[in-house]
């Protein structure tokens, strides 16, 4: 049966975002999800990677129609829809077009935001989760660790991710352009995760809000936040206090619903138009959004999802827009050595049992000729046995050489099968 490495999901690109954060994992639902698939025939490897602009499933599957409906099917059921329903909005990828496009998503490549670094650290914990829940194996471990190498390669060697280039700074610059500025505002910031952090440092670090509120469920971890700028921490029941004169929200949170509603924001809404004040930008970055839609139609709020981050980022593009030859050079060059070491790999218990077997036939054959040559001292059997091993060791080079670079194809199958069959392996 033939092995194959796919991947079935839906980003941002395709599916529109009602429909994608339908379809989200938050961490503690990812771990739920990977315990539910690691178990099901024919997966013998699922790794789940769901964030703000997609979510996908890497899986290896041993007969590849069956795995790509049950993925299908599982993905249907999250949203709610039938498969037939969905299928309009979800790629398949299989074999070497999943480690070209998982290289590209970890080099940022593929996100909103071109070149953004939050990426990187949300593929490295997909993997970190589905290991713990023991349904990552050898080689989807081996796949997203080197999709982590390459996006730090891609960082590193190209300006890529030079200037604003992660959500939170496209959040802030996005609620800077309407308000002005953020120089002397208030801003609170609600989630104390990884995005409410880069929120956080971003604002300390390019921008000079006069007050910084931080509000989280854990009031402990948003004081660790607010107190390192200088701002102020508040749990998540006193958020309606927390953005009274607020004129910026900015929403993360790992909450699978509805944070931040209507009726906490239409008062303040109204009060802030009837001031003719600017509206209080409020910029949703969590999928699912976390702030109710419908406040986008409030007087005095101008709310901001995801939608309007990606359009607001593809402004920024065209300062990086001449790296990206530069990055895709980089993926694609370790996109080919990651090919050519699994094709190694695939071929390295053939090229182990052969020099076993051809080092047993060399232990065996002098042993019985030093039983008849007792006129040799050490020192001659030393140099008998240096150059027989030499001479093997010729022979063998290029057969191994020749059977690591087939190995994967269909000539490696046959130069595989030919040897089993030439040296009884």
């Amino acid at each position: 049966m033939a092995v194959s490495v796919v991947v079935v999901g839906l980003d941002q690109e395709r599916t529109p975002l009602g429909l994608l954060e339908r379809v989200a994992f938050s961490e503690e639902l990812l771990a739920k999800a990977l315990a539910q698939l690691r178990d099901r025939l024919p997966l013998s490897e699922v790794v789940v990677l769901s964030t703000c602009l997609r979510t996908e499933i890497y899986a290896v599957v041993d007969r590849f129609h069956q795995g790509v409906e049950l993925l299908h099917e599982f993905l249907a059921d999250r949203a709610g829809l039938s498969v037939e329903e969905l299928s309009g909005h979800l790629d398949v990828l299989f074999d070497d077009a999943v480690a070209v496009h998982i290289f590209e998503v970890a080099s940022g490549l593929c996100s909103a935001v071109v070149g953004e670094t939050e990426v990187l650290g949300q593929v490295r914990r997909a993997l970190e989760v589905a290991e713990a829940e023991r349904a990552a194996g050898p080689v989807l471990s081996g796949l997203f660790r080197r999709a982590v190498q390459t996006g730090r390669k891609v960082r590193s060697g190209t300006g890529i991710s030079r200037g604003a280039t992660s959500l939170a700074h496209v959040a802030l610059s996005l609620a800077a352009e309407h308000l002005g500025d953020l120089s002397g505002r208030k801003v609170v910031v609600v989630g104390a995760g990884d995005m409410g952090e880069s929120l956080v440092t971003a604002l300390d670090t390019r921008h000079d809000p006069s007050t910084v509120v931080v509000v989280n469920r854990s009031r402990h971890r948003a004081r660790e936040l607010s107190e390192a700028v200088g701002g102020r921490a508040a749990g998540l029941d006193e958020l309606a206090t927390a953005v009274q004169g607020a004129d910026a929200v900015l929403v993360s949170t790992g909450a699978d619903t509805v944070v931040v509603d209507r009726d906490l924001l239409a008062p303040i809404g109204a009060s802030r138009a009837e001031e003719g004040r600017p509206p209080v930008v409020v910029v949703d970055l969590a999928v699912p959004r976390n702030v109710e839609p419908s406040v986008k139609g409030l007087a005095g709020i101008a709310l901001f999802d995801m939608d309007d981050l990606t359009a607001h980022a593809g402004r920024a593009l065209e300062e990086r827009r001449g790296e990206l030859s530069a990055a895709r050079a980089i993926v694609a060059r370790e996109v080919e050595r990651y090919r050519a070491d699994e094709r190694a790999r695939g071929a390295a218990p053939v090229v182990a049992a052969l020099r076993a077997r051809v080092d047993e036939l060399r232990r065996a054959e002098l042993s019985r000729r030093r039983a008849r040559r007792g006129d040799l001292d050490s020192a001659q059997w030393d140099e008998v046995e240096a150059v027989v091993r030499d001479v093997l060791a010729k022979l063998l080079h290029q057969p191994t050489v020749a059977l690591k670079e087939a190995a994967g194809t269909p000539r490696g199958e046959r130069l595989v099968e030919a040897l089993r069959a030439l040296f009884d392996l």
